[in-house]
């Protein structure tokens, strides 16, 4: 059973793509950044590898069937069950909350300060901490 791609008539009454694949590579609209869709370790590039930040056009990983089209900003990090790292994404828009692979040229950096953000932003004051 193949994916159904939504799509939406032109000027001329031709059926075109609501969201049309990116092929090659795309712009960030939050960093600016030039980023290649063709990153090893994802099949479906959805987010900047500088920023982390991605758009809202997925319901399922490359189906581009979200009408939102919102500004997905990376809030937390989360390790799957077998180990590989997901970048949890919540929508500026709609509030959807969505996970997605990290791909091969994620800025290493950026993916740790989101990893430690909860141990550096406790949310209860660290001097209620006593050894009992």
């Amino acid at each position: 059973m193949g994916k159904t791609r939504r799509r939406l008539p032109d000027e001329f009454g031709r059926r075109r793509e609501l969201h049309p694949r990116h092929e090659g590579s795309f712009r960030c609209r939050r960093c600016g950044r030039e980023v290649d869709t063709r990153a090893p370790g994802t099949a479906h590039r959805n987010h900047c590898p500088g920023c982390l930040w991605s758009v809202h056009v997925d319901e399922r990983p490359g189906d581009r069937s979200a009408d939102c089209g919102g500004g997905m900003e990376p809030i937390a990090v989360w390790v799957r069950p077998d180990g590989e790292w997901a970048l949890v994404h919540r929508c500026g828009s709609c509030h959807a909350v969505r996970v997605n692979r990290i791909a091969g040229d994620d800025d290493a950096l950026v993916l740790l300060s989101l990893a430690v953000r909860p141990l550096a932003q406790p949310p209860f004051p660290l001097d209620r901490l006593v050894r009992r």
